[in-house]
Formats: C-alpha cells, sequence, structure tokens
C-alpha cells in the first residue's frame, strides 16, 4: 500500500528533484564543453598541416601530369618533402622522447622542427626543378619554403599558427587556379582557426597571421611563376 506521508525532501520544503535538476544543469553545460573541445581537435587533426599540403600537391599533380607514370612520380616527390618525410620526422623525435608532444607546444622544439622543415621544403623545390615538374608545382613548393621560413624565424619571438597557414595556403592556390570554384570551402579557414584557438593553442592575431602569409607567399610565388586560371589557359 502507497503511504501517503510526505516525502522528507517535502518535509523540509525542498522541492521534489530538486537535486536532480540541479545535477543535471551541472553536467550539460560540461558535455557542451566536451563536444566543441572534440569538435576543435577534430578539426585540428583532420585539417593539420601536413595533410593539407597532401591534398593540395595530389591536385596539383594530377593538373600538371603528362601521364600516370608522370603523375606518380610527381606526387611522390613533392608529399615526401612536404608531408611524408617531415611527418615521420615528427612521429620519430616524440618516440624517442626528443619532443614532448605531436603539436609541437614547447618553443625550444618547434623552432628545431621547423627548421628540420626548411629543409624538407628547400630539397623538394630543387628536385622538382630538376626533374622539370609543373611551373605550379613549384611556385607552391617554394610558397611553402618561404613560409616556413619565416614561421621559423618567427617562432623564436611569437607562436604563429601553421594550422592556420596549413588550410589557408592550398586553398588560395586552389583559387588562383579555378577561380570561384572552391570558395566555399574556405569556410574551412574560420573553423580551422576557431579550433586552434578554442583549444588555446593560439591567440586570434596568431592564427590570422598564419592565414595571411600563406595568402601572402601562395600569391607572390603564383604571380612570379605566371600561374593562373586553368581556365585561361
Amino acid at each position: 500500500m502507497r503511504s501517503n506521508r510526505p516525502h522528507a525532501a517535502e518535509e523540509a520544503g525542498v522541492p521534489e528533484f530538486e537535486g536532480l535538476t540541479e545535477a543535471v544543469s551541472t553536467i550539460v553545460p560540461i558535455k557542451n564543453r566536451r563536444v566543441w573541445r572534440d569538435l576543435a581537435r577534430i578539426l585540428s587533426t583532420v585539417f593539420n598541416p601536413f595533410l593539407t599540403a597532401f591534398a593540395l600537391f595530389v591536385i596539383l599533380a594530377h593538373v600538371g601530369a603528362k601521364d600516370t607514370l608522370d603523375f606518380w612520380r610527381l606526387l611522390f616527390i613533392s608529399t615526401f618533402f612536404t608531408s611524408l618525410g617531415p611527418m615521420l620526422y615528427v612521429f620519430w623525435l616524440y618516440a624517442n622522447d626528443y619532443i614532448s608532444d605531436l603539436d609541437m607546444s614547447v618553443r625550444a622544439e618547434r623552432e628545431m622542427i621547423l627548421t628540420a622543415f626548411v629543409v624538407f621544403d628547400l630539397f623538394g623545390a630543387a628536385t622538382l626543378w630538376l626533374v622539370h615538374a609543373p611551373r605550379l608545382m613549384i611556385a607552391a613548393m617554394l610558397g611553402y619554403l618561404v613560409s616556413t621560413l619565416i614561421v621559423q624565424y618567427i617562432t623564436r619571438y611569437w607562436k604563429i599558427s601553421t594550422h592556420a597557414l596549413g588550410i589557408t595556403a592550398p586553398l588560395t592556390a586552389l583559387t588562383l587556379l579555378y577561380g570561384r570554384q572552391p570558395l566555399p570551402f574556405m569556410v574551412l579557414i574560420p573553423m580551422v582557426c576557431w579550433a586552434r584557438v578554442y583549444l588555446k593553442s593560439h591567440t586570434i592575431m596568431q592564427v590570422v597571421a598564419g592565414a595571411g602569409l600563406a595568402v601572402a607567399t601562395t600569391a607572390f610565388f603564383f604571380s612570379l611563376f605566371h600561374v593562373g586560371l586553368l581556365s585561361a589557359h
């Protein structure tokens, strides 16, 4: 038989389920914060500079290759020096405890790694030049080389965002090649920049500087090598 005796919480003048309501109201904001943090981490991982450079040179190799064999040759050379080689180098450093984390959060470690990246890009540009690669691929590689060199110097004093640079450079290159077609993908730039700021990896000025540097270097070398809209060729 159900008792008519008031609930203990009611006797104390506390509305029933108030404790449960407070618990839920506390948990939901925490869960929301975790969702946004997870989204920021996913964006940072998927659109990291190694993968975005890889994607760009897949497209450029396809555009510039004369045949299938030439495509794979250009793709291997360009992606080895911009993506595969540097990425394996970072993993090797991390596996052997030479760096604290894969994000290169420590400034001294970051400067050392960026110096190695400059060497990779330099050899990449020289190799593409020696094999008579298409101008657009050499221009893109030189853009990465100069950008990395500038970032390496700035890192001594300030932590400019390589993620912002890494997503902006390919999209700038594709816009210069295809005109308005890649414009919808430009939304990825503020998304990645937001992710880096949300994770407290960079300030707003650091991501803006990274994006601006990418636009400047890419536009400069595409102009220097007379690389323009593909539809105009």
